[in-house]
C-alpha cells in the first residue's frame, strides 16, 4: 500500500467510509460531515477546501475491487492512536445525520470502538 493520510484524512476516510457503508451518501451526512469538519477543534488548522477531494479519493477508493479493505487499512495504519475515539464518536455522528440507521452500520461501529482500542 502506498497511499499515506494526514490524520485530518483518516477522520475524513472514516467519516465517508460510515455513510457508504449502506451503499449510499445522503444529503443530511453528507452535511453533517462538513458541519464537522467546520467545527470540530481536530479539523481547526485543516483546509476545508480539501474535504471535496479527500472525500472523492475516499469514494474511488471504496468502489475499487477490494476498496472497503483498502480504505479500512488506510484508517488504521494512518489514524493515530489518541484520535481512534474521536473516529469512532464522529462515525456514530454521521451514521446518526438522516436519523435513518441501517442494518449496515452498527457494523461499521463495532469496527470503529474496536479499532480505537487496538494498537496499530
Amino acid at each position: 500500500m502506498t497511499k499515506s493520510l494526514d490524520h485530518h484524512e483518516a477522520l475524513i476516510y472514516t467519516m465517508v467510509t460510515t455513510s457508504a457503508v449502506d451503499r449510499t451518501m445522503s444529503g443530511a451526512e453528507l452535511a453533517r460531515i462538513g458541519e464537522i469538519v467546520s467545527y470540530l477543534p481536530i479539523f481547526a488548522d485543516y483546509d476545508a477546501d480539501g474535504l471535496v477531494d479527500a472525500s472523492q479519493a475516499c469514494g474511488e477508493l471504496l468502489g475499487s475491487e477490494s476498496g472497503l479493505d483498502l480504505v479500512l487499512e488506510l484508517i488504521r495504519s494512518n489514524l493515530p492512536m489518541r484520535l481512534r475515539e474521536t473516529a469512532y464518536a464522529i462515525a456514530l455522528e454521521v451514521a446518526a445525520a438522516d436519523l435513518d440507521v441501517r442494518p449496515e452500520e452498527p457494523g461499521s461501529w463495532s469496527f470503529w470502538r474496536t479499532r480505537s482500542r487496538s494498537t496499530c
